[in-house]
């Protein structure tokens, strides 16, 4: 007799609770089947092994995306906070290593003195002044031309070395002082004179006033013959500062100087620069003295 008939048998499944063994014929002959058993637990092993690898595969995924995310949120224009929120809070950011910057506090330099304004008023105009410190040295050379040193004068009566209409221009001004000096090249000579002010003003206004007419007198001695005394001459007048600064050149054999004596006027006018040179380096050195 057999287990079983009149009815269907159920279908064992080793993994589905309550469900019935197969075991067949009579009960103390049956065995389980170990084959169906060991097939039945590798199909499992292998759903298990699917599953951990899609699992592992969607969570990696997972994380790419939020890294992605992260990088678009810290390069971009994050509207809600205007930066990144998965930075750490300002607090726990590192503070360095403790060095600091250095500060210094606002200041400015002050702006240089201008030599001008020592040169311009009595009262700044206070260094040692005579007819060496100006011109000093027994020649100047200006380029490749040497002029030699002549004679030098220093008077306070400004009207008796000048002449024309220069005198009373001088003294309408207040001229307290002029200083002349002669330079030579060969036979032409010139003679150059620097008159002193209390005031610019009145420099300005001695050099707006002169005229063709207005001459220093030139000046002879110690080896230069007498020049300019009667022959016609070539005569500049300037001002710059309190000083008025005149020449007077031409040809210490009594020739008249014409248009085409280009020598006469080359040696008038590197005088004439060299006095406003001497003025102005004048003025330098007070307003360096000032500055220390």
């Amino acid at each position: 007799m057999s287990f079983g008939q009149g009815g269907p048998q159920s279908q064992w499944d080793p993994w589905k609770p309550n469900s019935q063994q197969p075991w067949g014929g009579n009960v103390d002959e049956q065995t389980p089947d170990w084959a169906a058993l060991a097939e039945a637990s590798e199909t499992r092993n292998r759903r298990k092994r699917l599953l951990f690898i899609g699992g592992g595969a969607l969570a990696t995924m997972a994380v790419g995306t939020a890294v992605a995310m992260a990088v678009i949120s810290a390069n971009g224009d994050d509207s809600a906070s205007g930066k990144p929120t998965n930075l750490p809070a300002s607090a726990s950011l590192p503070t360095g290593t403790g060095a600091t910057s250095p500060s210094f506090a606002p200041t400015s330099a002050p702006p240089p003195l201008d030599p001008k304004e020592f040169i311009s008023s009595k009262a700044k105009d206070t260094a040692p002044l005579s007819p060496t410190t100006l011109f000093p040295g027994t020649q100047l050379t200006v380029a490749s031309t040497v002029y030699k040193k002549g004679p030098t004068a220093d008077t306070t009566n400004c009207a008796s070395v000048s002449a024309g209409t220069l005198p009373k221009v001088l003294t309408a001004n207040g001229c307290t002082r002029l200083m002349r000096v002669t330079y030579v090249k060969g036979d032409i000579a010139v003679t150059v004179g620097v008159a002193l002010f209390d005031t610019e003003a009145q420099a300005t206004k001695v050099k707006g006033q002169a005229d063709t007419k207005s001459v220093v007198k030139s000046l002879s001695g110690k080896g230069v013959k007498p020049f300019c005394d009667g022959a016609i001459c070539r005569t500049t007048t300037n001002s710059y500062g309190r000083y008025a600064y005149f020449t007077i050149a031409g040809f210490d054999n009594g020739k008249d100087v014409t248009a085409k004596d280009t020598a006469v006027f080359t040696i008038g006018d590197d005088l004439g620069k060299f006095a406003f040179d001497q003025i102005h380096a004048r003025g330098e050195t007070q307003a360096s003295a000032a500055a220390q």
